[in-house]
């Protein structure tokens, strides 16, 4: 899969030699010298990309770069590098989402295989990003009123339920349903269900 690698590390000869290997085997390399040079030019774009990390850096630390990144809703997966094995370091960076922790000096094909892994789950959570805008984008299409039809349908209440609460007839819901469906690109109630609990507007485990 080609993809962007963006590599942290404060010490130049394993940066240049991480570059040569990574653009060899086909990836798009960006190498930042420090935490702080990732965050200034921190990427925005559509391509798969990931971030190879080095936990001992000056200034802010791997670790803390990682959780500065959560705090700012980053989904780059980090693959964390190191000159030596700490056990509760691995579980901290592993806890907080960290794609996989390797310990230099990294084999080519332990690398890759990392890489591969990271940008395959950041290429899948964007696809679900721009799902859920598009489902949001029809949602929003909605008229004031079908979205009570809506909010009441997910819910399980059937027209003649509707009609009472919304203080209209049967025949008036039944349109107004099918208009929801037809704006939400749905079929059956199961898929419109379904489609508001990825919208979060309902808890997953309450029916």
């Amino acid at each position: 899969m080609p993809g962007l690698v963006h590599v942290v590390d404060d010490d130049a000869s394993f940066r240049t030699a991480i570059e040569r290997r990574l653009r060899l085997a086909g990836y798009d390399v960006v190498v930042h010298s420090s935490a702080a040079e990732l965050l200034d030019h921190l990427p925005r774009g559509e391509t798969p990309a990931c971030v190879l990390l080095d936990v001992k850096i000056p200034g802010l630390s791997g670790p803390d770069l990682q959780s500065r990144l959560n705090e700012l809703g980053s989904t780059l997966p980090i693959i964390f590098v190191t000159g030596y094995a700490d056990t509760a370091m691995t579980v901290r960076t592993i806890k907080a989402g960290a794609e996989d922790f390797l310990t230099k000096p990294v084999s080519s094909e332990q690398l890759i295989d990392a890489i591969e892994r990271a940008l395959a789950r950041h290429n899948a959570a964007q696809s679900q990003r721009i799902k859920l805008g598009m489902f949001r984008a029809l949602l929003a299409s909605l008229t004031p009123r079908e979205r009570q039809v809506f909010d009441l349908i997910v819910r399980g209440k059937i027209n003649k339920q509707i009609a009472h609460e919304l203080g209209t007839t049967e025949r008036t819901i039944k349109a107004h349903r099918h208009q929801v469906m037809e704006k939400m690109r749905v079929s059956s109630f199961a898929e419109l269900v379904s489609l508001a609990e990825r919208l979060g507007m309902l808890d997953p485990n309450s029916h």
